[in-house]
């Protein structure tokens, strides 16, 4: 509305430092008979379950390293770990012996993708001061670092698209983790530790077939010359909202037009076909 916009300003051309975004790129992974690890108390009722599905998936913690590619100067392979918490339900118990229970108990998947974007190149080093500096305070060494390129990634919450219980799969779609590989902090986000050196004892596994939109992109620090006005107090003052007439306020607030017409929607091409397995 334009009553919320500040008066025109005098206008200066100021120097401002941010990152750029050199390259990007969005996709679409439908990862297949991904491994979820369980705890014991999972495992158990796995070996017991008459029927099992996973019935949700949150992304816990996304790792991001990024690393240059030799005799391509100036590309850089950004390497992708989710650690995706699965929650499951269980029917335990015989139909037809008092009926079987459902019980809740949850999981961890790793999935694993790996990108290749331009990051530029840059050979100088980078070195900030910290507020513990002072006068009589020396820099702890390696406190510069080379100029490398930052990796960002933006992801959803993964589509749940199936899950089933699979007698030793062969080659299952997940990074082998073995104890110690997974943050501590995550696994404090679990309700129990996951169990990872299994494999020869259990006969059957849970597994999930997962869809990940994304999009990944490298920035690097960079200086801009761009036209920025003084901060001004804004002269339009704070109205309480009158909480005893909520009609009131609903009345007050835009019709969302955009909401209703088709206008802004453009419909994406079809996509070729791909293969949908690991990170395919």
């Amino acid at each position: 509305m334009g009553e919320n916009r500040f008066p025109n300003l005098p206008r200066e051309t100021v120097c401002i430092e941010t990152n750029r975004v050199l390259d990007s790129c969005r996709d679409r992974d439908c990862f297949e008979n991904v491994r979820v690890y369980l705890s014991d108390f999972g495992n158990e009722i796995l070996e017991h379950a008459g029927a099992v599905r996973a019935k949700n998936a949150e992304i816990l913690w996304t790792n991001l390293t990024i690393d240059p590619i030799a005799f391509n100067r100036g590309f850089y392979a950004v390497n992708i770990r989710f650690y995706i918490r699965v929650d499951c339900e269980a029917c335990v118990g015989h139909p037809g012996r008092g009926g079987a229970q459902p019980q809740e108990f949850e999981g961890l998947a790793v999935l694993e993708k790996r990108v290749i974007l331009y990051g530029g190149e840059n050979g100088t080093m980078i070195f900030r001061s910290s507020q513990s500096d002072s006068f009589c305070s020396i820099g702890e060494p390696g406190e510069g670092s080379r100029n490398m390129p930052t990796a960002v990634v933006e992801v959803v919450d993964p589509v749940l698209l199936g899950s089933r219980v699979m007698e030793k799969p062969d080659h299952p779609c997940c990074p082998c983790c073995r104890e110690g590989e997974i943050p501590d902090h995550l696994l404090g986000q679990l309700q129990a530790p996951v169990v990872f050196d299994d494999e020869n004892r259990r006969d059957r596994f849970l597994t999930v077939t997962l869809g990940i939109f994304s999009v990944v992109r490298i920035v690097r620090p960079a200086q801009y010359l761009v036209q920025a006005a003084e901060y001004a107090i804004p002269e339009k003052e704070c109205v309480a909202a009158e909480e005893d007439n909520p009609c009131r306020i609903f009345q007050s607030m835009p019709f969302p037009m955009s909401e209703f017409s088709s206008q802004g929607y453009q419909p994406e091409p079809p996509r070729p076909d791909r293969h949908c397995g690991c990170g395919g």
